[in-house]
């Protein structure tokens, strides 16, 4: 159909009762044993070389005939931008990956192969657009459903990751390969202050400033040197974690404010940040623009 508003016919209807094909069964076969070869190479016993390089070949013979019927089906549809973008996951249908060292080294993205390969078969059964349209009903349900523990799953590894740095020891290298214009820059703000600055008639004042900025930061490395301060670093990651893996689980993420928050062991930033807006109404006005300059 190319009337504009009008629902594209399908170029076939599938195997079932109607505009049946040959071709429409063919490809519902190879399909079938598409899936079938890649799901025992993935859940049986592994084939002997000489049955593995043969399962490589058919699967190449069965994805070089899916590209072939994909290039015709698209030619049919005149080339159009439309069709790749709904039957997108075809292309990775086409991918042969039926070979026995492949399979057993990448099992998650095999699996994921196969199901593609599944949704292919279910086109040529029931139809051209089964697919797309199940995963179209189906997408917002199913990110629902695994959103939340995905989020916890990626936040316990990012957590994981940064528990592997040292904190203290990496800004104590840092403030200490950076002294010399971290000192520069301390004295020049100490010089602009308009109450500090007075000092700077005082007698030996360089030399104070210098040292009192040289006892600060020698002080400081200390601090940051000490194995007592990589426990108090540990303590703030480890709640932190904790309080936000606690506020994910109960949806807090998802809302502007709930009640559930007095469950959480410390009162959260967000709650914070929102009472600090309302005590300060002036703190969140925009700074008003410069005045154009007349030429």
């Amino acid at each position: 159909m190319t009337t504009t508003g009008r629902r594209e016919a399908e170029l076939n209807s599938g195997i079932l009762p109607g505009n049946v094909h040959v071709d429409d069964w063919v490809m519902f076969v190879l399909a079938v044993v598409s899936v079938g070869g890649l799901g025992y190479l993935l859940f049986g016993s592994p084939p002997p070389a000489d049955a593995g390089a043969w399962f490589f070949r058919a699967d190449c013979v069965v994805c070089g005939i899916f590209l072939l019927d994909f290039l015709w089906r698209w030619r049919k549809r005149g080339w159009g931008g439309a069709f790749p973008a709904r039957n997108w996951y075809e292309v990775f249908a086409m991918i042969p990956v039926a070979y026995p060292p492949f399979v057993a080294q990448h099992h998650f993205l095999v699996t994921v192969l196969l199901l593609i390969r599944i949704g292919r078969a279910a086109d040529r059964a029931v139809g051209e657009q089964f697919t797309y349209r199940l995963v179209d009903k189906l997408s917002e349900p199913i990110v629902r459903a695994i959103k939340k523990p995905v989020t916890i799953a990626v936040l316990d590894e990012v957590v994981k990751v940064l528990e592997t740095g040292n904190y203290p020891e990496n800004l104590a290298k840092s403030l200490n390969e950076n002294k010399v214009e971290l000192r520069a820059i301390i004295t020049e703000k100490l010089a602009a202050d308009p109450q500090l600055g007075r000092f700077k008639r005082l007698p030996f004042h360089d030399e104070i400033v210098r040292t009192a900025v040289d006892a600060s930061f020698r002080v400081l490395l200390e601090v940051l040197l000490d194995p007592r301060i990589d426990d108090f670093f540990s303590a703030v990651v480890r709640e932190n974690r904790e309080q936000i893996r606690r506020a994910v689980s109960l949806g807090l993420n998802e809302v502007d404010s709930s009640p559930e928050e007095d469950l959480l062991r410390t009162r959260p930033q967000r709650t914070a940040a929102h009472e600090y807006d309302l005590t300060h109404p002036l703190a969140r006005r925009e700074p008003p623009a410069p005045p154009l300059k007349r030429w």
